[in-house]
């Protein structure tokens, strides 16, 4: 028969109407007329829903006794004649009076005395969650989450549920993390409230989830949030799956993506790998997604906090007191229950935690050294007019190779303008560019060539370019006062930094023009003669 349908089609008709859907979305997704699915429902002993009346009472039986609206008591003399068609009433209760509407009202609901908060609230748009549990915590409300929920159906009416599908993972095996949007927090450095980002980390057996509130997203606070959770958790699990946001992924890709250096070794310290969702498809981490619009909907909409210590510490409170105690819709079980039995098997966490630090490309200059934080640090010979990758934090600056990722130089930080030159990366003689630098040094005066060659001994090619600001000097003020000025230097012991020692003694030393100087010598020279005349004139 040609409206016979497959075993396939009538399972999934049964199935959507024990779900409740209506006829015409039935057949609006399965493209069976609502005749026949309502005939495939009656068999399987399910009941039809009619148009709109989801959620209906059935219509009241009629009344047993007739009774006026005013008037005298009715006698039957006085009873209305009934047509044949007309089926007497049973019973008919007045609309009128106060008795009438004592009679038909239903029992006050125990949330009336919050109405003006419950809809306040809802103006702010926090659901029957939030509100039950700020009714609880803040206005000692004695009733259950059903009696604010049926209160504030009857403000805002409800939603219908859709179908979807549930990932189970066993324990200790893979945990969830996305971002979303915090709630407004008062910015300490401008005085206003800004929007704040909240970090989310769900574990996928339990559901138990972490929430974490920043300002600002880079790849070291992604990083270092993902490092607060797990510590919090106190053990990691072997995945990690997460969006293709920048943070975690360079390049998105089904197969082979590209993952922050940053992030992926990370997440190798403690021991897991990451496993990026296909772009478009957050399904795959839908455990966070609904954890992050829970948070969302729940204890932080509307809400605005003067601190980012205060927001943290109401979302910490709430997910104590609501989040950890709810019973998951999926599960049935209390999620601090099943986070218990996860825990034991999560991953150990190091002894250390994972050091957070900064890397970018650096071009090696011709004096074999990358700036880094405007410090120097020396790489092998063979790499000038290269790019090496570096990574520092405030403590080690690596250089590594960008193919292979090999360690080439590892070395402490310095202050801005000084250098780190290894042992093996300096020249076992002294090239002849640097030679014929210090004979030009020689040549601008004696004390100024032994400075540079002290220099060049004690700090090697790091002196190159002071030796250089030694010329610059001379040629400047003269031969004559830079000698002198090295001379100084030479005499106190040969400072740390003795081209700043130079610049310095001949900025402060006072100076003559030639114009100042012209004058100066003609009157000497007129002194002189007049002296000479008077030792001719009387030589006694």
């Amino acid at each position: 028969m040609s409206n016979v349908l497959s075993e396939e089609k009538k399972q999934q008709i049964i199935a959507l109407g024990r779900l409740g859907w209506p006829l015409r979305r039935i057949q609006k997704e399965t493209g069976v007329r609502r005749e026949t699915a309502a005939a495939y429902l009656k068999a399987a002993g399910l009941a039809v829903r009619p148009p709109g009346a989801w959620g209906r009472r059935p219509p009241s039986k009629p009344a047993n006794e007739v009774t006026p609206d005013s008037g005298p008591a009715a006698t039957p003399e006085h009873e209305p004649a009934l047509s044949p068609d007309t089926k007497p009433a049973n019973e008919v209760t007045p609309d009128f009076g106060a008795a009438s509407e004592a009679s038909h009202s239903p029992t006050a609901s125990a949330c009336e005395p919050y109405r003006d908060f419950i809809e306040l609230s809802l103006g702010k748009g926090r659901n029957a969650k939030a509100i039950y549990q700020d009714l609880v915590d803040d206005h000692g409300l004695r009733a259950s989450y059903q009696s604010v929920k049926r209160f504030v159906g009857k403000l805002r009416g409800s939603a219908a549920a859709e179908a979807c599908s549930v990932i189970v993972t066993p324990p200790g095996e893979e945990l969830q993390v996305d971002y979303g949007t915090g709630p407004m927090v008062r910015d300490p450095h401008t005085g206003r409230y800004r929007r704040t980002r909240m970090f989310v980390l769900t574990l996928g057996y339990s559901r138990k989830a972490v929430h974490l509130l920043a300002f600002t997203s880079s790849t070291q606070t992604w990083v270092e949030l993902h490092q607060q959770a797990l510590r919090r958790l106190g053990g990691a699990t072997r995945t990690v799956v997460l969006d293709n946001l920048r943070e975690g992924v360079l390049q998105p890709d089904i197969y082979d993506p590209s993952l922050n250096p940053l992030y992926r070794d990370m997440l190798a310290h403690y021991g897991a790998v990451a496993l990026p969702c296909r772009t478009g498809d957050p399904d795959r981490k839908g455990k966070v997604e609904r954890s992050v619009g829970h948070a969302k909907n729940t204890p932080l909409k509307g809400l605005r906090f003067e601190s980012l210590d205060e927001a943290q510490s109401y979302l910490d409170r709430w997910e104590r007191n609501w989040a950890d105690t709810r019973i998951h819709g999926t599960t049935k079980r209390q999620v601090a229950v099943m986070f218990a039995e996860e825990k034991p098997a999560l991953v150990e966490l190091p002894v250390e935690p994972f050091r957070v630090y900064q890397f970018a490309p650096r071009k090696v200059n011709l004096d074999g050294c990358v700036e880094v934080g405007a410090a120097y640090y020396s790489v092998p010979p063979g790499w000038i007019g290269r790019q090496v990758r570096a990574q520092w934090d405030h403590e080690w600056v690596r250089l590594l190779d960008p193919r292979t990722g090999q360690l080439l130089r590892e070395h402490r930080v310095q202050a801005r303008g000084q250098h780190r030159i290894a042992e093996q990366d300096k020249p076992d003689r002294t090239p002849l560019s640097t030679q014929q630098l210090l004979a030009r040094c020689g040549k601008a005066g004696p004390q100024l060539g032994a400075l540079a060659e002290q220099m060049y001994r004690a700090q090697g090619v790091v002196a190159i370019r002071r030796i250089q600001g030694l010329l610059a000097l001379a040629r400047k003020h003269g031969s004559a006062l830079a000698d002198d000025a090295c001379s100084a230097a030479l005499e106190i012991g040969l400072p740390d930094n003795p081209l700043r020692f130079v610049r310095r003694w001949l900025e402060r030393r006072p100076q003559l023009t030639l114009r100042q100087v012209d004058p100066i010598i003609r009157q000497l020279t007129l002194y002189r003669d007049l002296i000479d005349n008077q030792t001719q004139e009387n030589p006694e």
